[in-house]
């Protein structure tokens, strides 16, 4: 991707605590049919360090409206791209997926450092 997803320093570094953001609107393409899918993306992560600024993360995920991808590849290289920028204590992203030809798809991928 070629944003950069900015952090900022975590203010309670030595607290495990959980950060969850969810993005409702989330686009992208389906590489097979080039039409439009729709889902729901849920962060979860405790943070280290840093943590993930919410601003670049929403230009982030607007990356993907007109990328062709899979559900199953976004969901890992989202989590990916994250971790490599706030190198959390651990992070799972959960996609749902709306319905079509009458079936629905969540993916999970989890990373713990």
């Amino acid at each position: 991707m070629k944003k950069k997803l900015e952090t900022f320093p975590n203010p309670k570094p030595g607290r495990k605590y959980t950060i969850t953001h969810i993005n409702s609107e989330f686009t992208s393409v389906c590489p097979k049919t080039g039409l439009p899918d729709f889902g729901v993306i849920t962060i979860t992560y405790i943070p280290d360090k840093i943590c993930l600024e919410l601003k670049a993360l929403k230009y982030y995920f607007l990356e993907y409206r007109n990328k062709g991808i899979f559900y199953e590849d976004i969901t890992n290289k989202i989590l990916d791209d994250l971790v490599a920028a706030c190198k959390p204590l651990e992070m799972e992203i959960t996609s749902e997926w709306s319905t079509r030809g009458g079936m629905n798809s969540i993916i999970t991928a989890k990373y713990t450092k």
